[in-house]
C-alpha cells in the first residue's frame, strides 16, 4: 500500500512539473533567479531603455534577481548576426557557451520578426531551428518565456509601409505560440496584445507611434510594451504604477533624451541605473574592438583581452546600487 501511494505521489509530481504554465496565472521571479533576455533588435534596444527590466525588477524589490541582456540587432534563431567575421554557426556556438556560463534560471526568447521576411517558404526552417535552440539550452533547466514580436507599423513617408508585412508576422507568431505550448513555456503574446490595445478602427493619425521606422520600437514604444507585459504577467499593481511614474518623468524630454528635470521619482532613478548596468555589461560581453581582442586578429592585440574582465566589478557595483534603490522603494 505504501509503495502504491509513493508511486501515485511520484506520478502527480511528474505531471505537475511538466504541466504547461497557464497564461492566466501570475508570473513570478524567485529570490536568486538569473534572467536572460535573448533575441534580436527588440531585445538589444530594450537594454538601452530598460522599461521591461524595470517593471520586472520593481515587482519584487525584496528579492535578489539578476538580469543579463544578450540581444543582438538583426539576429535570428540561427545567430546570423553573431558570427561577426565567422559563419553564423560559430556565433551560435559562442551564444550557447555564454548562456551556459551565465547559468540562467529564466530565459526570455524573442525571435520571429526578422525571420518572418522569409514568408511561407522559411516558416518550417524557423520552427525547426527554434526547437533546436530550445533543445540546446535545455541543460540549463531554465524556465522559458516565449515572446512574439510586436506588430509592424506604417511609418511616415518616404519609409516603406512595413505594416503590409504583418500577415507574415502573424504566421511566425503563431508558430512561436505552438512552440511555447509544446515546450510548456510561458507565452508573452506581444503581437496580439499590442494589436488589441491599438484597435484597427482607430484613427491611426491620432495614435502616438510606437516605432521610429515602422519596426524598431522608440522609447515610448518600449514603455508601452513594458506596460502590456506587466499586465499580461499580472505583475503587482505597485510595479505597474511605478512604471507609469517613470514614463511621466520621461515625458518632459519628449522621449528623446536621458535628461529630464529634477526631482525624479525613485522608479526613474532605478530605470536609469538599470540602463547604466546594461551598458557596462554590454561592454563586458561585446567589447568594441572584439575582433582584435578575441577574434581573428587577436594575434595583434589579444594580450589586452585581460581588460574585459575589469568590467565585472563595475557591473557588480551598479547592481549593488540597484539593490539599494530597491530597498528604499520597499520601504515606501
Amino acid at each position: 500500500m505504501t509503495r502504491l501511494l509513493s508511486a501515485f505521489m511520484t506520478c502527480c509530481l511528474i505531471l505537475a512539473l511538466n504541466a504547461p504554465t497557464s497564461a492566466t496565472e501570475p508570473f513570478e521571479l524567485n529570490d536568486g533567479d538569473r534572467v536572460l533576455f535573448v533575441g534580436s533588435t527588440f531585445v538589444e534596444r530594450e537594454g538601452n531603455y530598460g522599461y521591461i527590466e524595470t517593471a520586472l525588477t520593481s515587482a519584487w524589490p525584496d528579492r535578489k534577481i539578476t538580469f543579463r541582456n544578450l540581444g543582438w540587432s538583426g539576429d535570428t534563431v540561427w545567430a546570423d548576426s553573431r558570427g561577426i567575421f565567422d559563419p553564423p554557426a560559430e556565433g551560435y556556438k559562442r551564444m550557447l557557451a555564454l548562456i551556459a556560463e551565465l547559468r540562467p534560471t529564466v530565459i526570455f526568447f524573442a525571435y520571429g520578426a526578422n525571420e518572418s521576411f522569409a514568408g511561407d517558404a522559411g516558416l518550417d526552417r524557423f520552427v525547426k531551428q527554434y526547437e533546436k535552440l530550445c533543445d540546446d539550452v535545455k541543460s540549463t533547466n531554465a524556465r522559458i518565456v516565449f515572446m512574439t514580436p510586436p506588430p509592424f507599423e506604417r511609418p511616415k513617408p518616404p519609409l516603406p509601409d512595413t505594416s503590409l508585412h504583418n500577415p507574415n508576422l502573424e504566421k511566425y507568431a503563431e508558430a512561436v505560440r505552438q512552440i511555447c505550448e509544446r515546450r510548456n513555456g510561458r507565452l508573452l503574446d506581444l503581437l496580439a496584445r499590442v494589436k488589441a490595445a491599438r484597435p484597427s478602427s482607430a484613427d491611426k493619425s491620432e495614435l502616438r507611434s510606437l516605432t521610429q521606422d515602422g519596426s524598431t520600437l522608440n522609447p515610448f514604444g518600449y514603455h508601452f510594451v513594458a506596460s502590456e507585459i506587466s499586465a499580461d504577467l499580472q505583475l503587482p499593481k505597485s510595479s505597474q504604477a511605478s512604471l507609469m511614474l517613470a514614463a511621466q518623468a520621461r515625458e518632459g524630454t519628449n522621449w528623446q533624451s536621458m535628461k529630464s528635470p529634477e526631482p525624479l521619482p525613485p522608479i526613474e532613478h532605478l530605470r536609469r541605473k538599470i540602463v547604466e548596468k546594461n551598458l557596462l555589461f554590454f561592454h563586458r560581453w561585446r567589447p568594441q574592438n572584439i575582433t582584435y581582442l578575441t577574434g581573428f586578429r587577436k594575434h595583434e592585440q589579444g594580450n589586452n583581452a585581460v581588460e574585459i574582465a575589469q568590467f565585472d566589478p563595475l557591473v557588480a557595483k551598479a547592481e549593488g546600487e540597484i539593490t539599494a534603490l530597491l530597498k528604499s522603494k520597499s520601504r515606501e
